[in-house]
């Protein structure tokens, strides 16, 4: 039986009737066109995914621009960053491109609009110009320079390009309509001074040109066939196509800006401004911080790029703003890492056992598959000695006919060792249980095919011996935010619902295989959660984080919801 097609979202569908009402496939070209002014988030994800997508699909280019026109919030640190993000992802780019390989074209062309009479120095301050601008329900009125000579604009301009003016003291703006219902049509900026150096040209320019100008131009330069971006752009469509008729050719590809919503994620915030202030408020450690929604926070917490681009493809592409719970990304990483992460054990709340019959200073070595899932990943050899660790949640001195792990009098199987059954304890002087002493089952060994080894009983447990065990730094890390929607409250900010409790570094230990573990390798803890090697981990040291746990919250959501 075939599969059924699936549906076209409503950017698909406007390039399908594009393309059904004669726009050529040959002309298709997207792009993806980041700010240098941090690192990309999972917002981000959702448009890598989109255009690099709709190249995919259409066997079309998409290009890689960095809208880089701010030199006061942009770096190469932020540049790089990106780069690395979009190649993790597992996307191409056709050319690198940046609007700043375009400000002289940029200043070429607003020559040409002043020398039109379409555009105009002010030296207003910045306060006046906005009581001009109006209200929404209230026309704006016209600057005093509006009706300046052609001629002394361009002297004027000249004079900014030159550097002659300070910061602040003149703009160069559009000459539209101060009664457009539109506000962003009461003649905007284009050009402001900022006496700063550009991380690509340097002290070349003390003139830049603002975001509006710059980005349908640049669209149009690299002959993009559709500009895909989120709903608070809309408005700025009629500015968009207003700057673009006055450069358009049409022997060439005009740009088709169109939106869709963003995918807000619950206790998290996606903008790149508040980002910063929890990097600069030293709230996390950094942008690839573990607790971020940034890509390299992600990727260093030991999400896999088919996880986020499965998240992507999940949640789609709509026209309205929504919520998105979290633990629907914790499901696609969880149920990606359930495919491919080797099993291991490790204790993080160590509880000591000794097997009393087992002779002291013997060893062996047990093999252990290293997953339930694909028998190609093969099994390992792990230690198994006198002396051993289990969780301290896997014994009770006295429980219930439910609790299925270890107490007194019972017996429960170490996963692919022996069964042990639970003979007594020890306690400090605090009343703390520090040790069980055991007695183990020598013909239970797994997989030696005798009758005793496969006699039944209801428990297993994950286990390290001493010897052998590695000592690690687990460090677990809970949501950042204590509220889904921390940056809507408008009766706090969003640093109000910082979760104090959003790190937990603790010491444990785990199987020596994983000595040779390098950074970003993840692995499953059995019956723990997914934990991935952390790049602070040294030859000495060894760093994990928690990915996620092995409860799968979002299938509990939809079956609430259902």
């Amino acid at each position: 039986m075939s599969e059924t097609p699936k549906s076209l979202n409503f950017i698909e569908q406007i390039i399908a009737e594009d393309l059904q009402n004669g726009y050529a496939e040959k002309d298709l070209r997207f792009r993806f066109p980041p700010e240098p002014n941090g690192y990309l988030h999972i917002g981000h994800a959702s448009s890598i995914c989109l255009n690099f997508g709709l190249g995919l699909r259409h066997n079309a280019p998409v290009n890689l621009r960095f809208d880089d026109t701010n030199p006061t919030k942009e770096e190469q640190e932020f540049v790089d960053a990106i780069k690395r993000d979009v190649i993790w992802l597992g996307y191409k780019w056709d050319t690198e491109r940046y609007a700043s390989d375009y400000f002289q074209q940029l200043f070429d062309w607003a020559v040409i609009l002043i020398k039109d009479g379409k555009a105009y120095v002010d030296d207003q301050s910045s306060e006046e110009m906005a009581i001009q601008k109006g209200t929404p329900t209230e026309p704006g009125t016209e600057s005093p320079n509006r009706n300046k000579s052609v001629a002394e604009n361009l002297v004027l301009f000249e004079s900014m390009k030159k550097g002659e003016f300070t910061e602040g003291s003149h703009v160069l703006r559009a000459k539209i309509d101060m009664t457009s219902s539109n506000m962003l049509m009461r003649d905007p900026i284009m050009y402001r001074i900022l006496h700063k150096a550009h991380h690509r040209t340097s002290t070349d320019w003390c003139i830049y040109p603002m975001y509006d100008w710059t980005h349908g131009e640049s669209d149009y330069i690299e002959q993009v066939s559709h500009s895909f971006c989120t709903l608070e752009f809309a408005m700025h469509r009629e500015l968009y196509d207003w700057f673009l008729d006055m450069v358009y050719d049409s022997k060439k590809v005009r740009p088709k800006q169109r939106e869709f919503a963003r995918r807000n994620l619950s206790h998290t915030v996606v903008s790149k401004r508040k980002l910063a202030q929890l990097v600069e408020h030293t709230i996390v450690n950094g942008w690839d911080d573990p607790r971020m929604p940034t890509i390299s926070g992600l990727r260093r917490r030991g999400y896999t790029p088919e996880s986020i681009r499965n998240f992507a493809d999940t949640i789609g592409i709509a026209k309205r703003d929504n919520l998105i719970d979290v633990s629907l990304l914790e499901f696609h990483v969880r149920e990606h890492l359930n495919k491919v992460a080797p099993r291991v054990m490790g204790v993080l709340d160590p509880l000591k056992i000794v097997l009393t019959n087992y002779p002291e200073g013997q060893e062996e070595w047990l093999t252990s598959e290293n997953s339930q899932e694909d028998e190609t990943l093969g099994s390992r050899e792990v230690p198994f000695s006198r002396e051993l660790y289990i969780e301290s949640a896997d014994f009770r001195e006295e429980a219930n006919k439910k609790f299925f792990r270890l107490k007194l009098g019972r017996e429960v199987r170490l996963k692919s060792g022996y069964i042990i059954k639970a003979e007594s304890c020890t306690k400090d002087a605090d009343g703390t249980i520090i040790e069980v002493q055991c007695t183990y089952d020598p013909k239970s060994k797994s997989g030696s095919g005798s009758e005793e080894s496969l006699r039944k009983v209801k428990g297993t447990l994950h286990w390290v011996s001493i010897k052998h065990a590695v000592s690690a730094e687990i460090r677990l890390y809970d949501r950042l935010f204590t509220d889904e929607s921390p940056d809507t409250r408008k009766d706090k900010g969003f640093m109000d619902f910082i979760n104090p409790d959003s790190l937990e570094v603790i010491t444990g230990y785990v199987e020596p295989s994983l000595k040779s573990a390098i950074p970003e390798d993840t692995f499953q803890f059995q019956r723990m959660g997914y934990f991935c090697v952390d790049k602070d981990s040294t030859e000495n040291q060894l760093v994990f984080n928690r990915t996620v746990g092995l409860r799968d919250s979002w299938a509990k959501i939809q079956e609430k919801n259902s």
